[in-house]
């Protein structure tokens, strides 16, 4: 799987990327549950003796594989539409909104110093 963009990180707790994640991690709940049906029916095929135990074994390998293979392809791309989606909707990032408030920090600490030193001067 390829490395999921840092913006998308920063996204996870939107709640709508949170809503439609959960959309995608029930549609492979569903692609699991689908599986488990294929894997029942490769054990009937074995036990009937119409297929070996190790070609068995080997078709519920590759499903497996496949199914890995295509889900992190799809959140992959999941994850790329999101991001696309919320970047033309101009929504600030996690990191924008936290490079701000350090902006804020780091002011109203310059703030209180001039006060502080204005303080002092009106004293002496």
């Amino acid at each position: 799987m390829a490395e999921t963009t840092e913006p998308a990180k920063e996204r996870e707790h939107s709640p709508f990327f949170a809503s439609a994640r959960k959309v995608l991690l029930a549609s492979i709940g569903v692609i699991a549950l689908a599986q488990e049906e294929i894997e029942d029916f490769i054990d009937r095929l074995v036990e009937r003796g119409e297929i070996a135990e190790k070609e068995g074994k080997q078709l519920i390998q590759e499903l497996r594989e496949k199914r890995k293979q295509k889900a992190a392809r799809l959140e992959e791309r999941f994850n790329k539409r999101v991001e696309d989606l919320l970047t033309r909707m101009n929504i600030p990032t996690k990191a924008d909104v936290e490079a701000l408030s350090e902006k804020i920090a780091a002011l109203s600490k310059k703030v209180d110093e001039i006060k502080r030193a204005q303080s002092k001067e009106a004293k002496e």
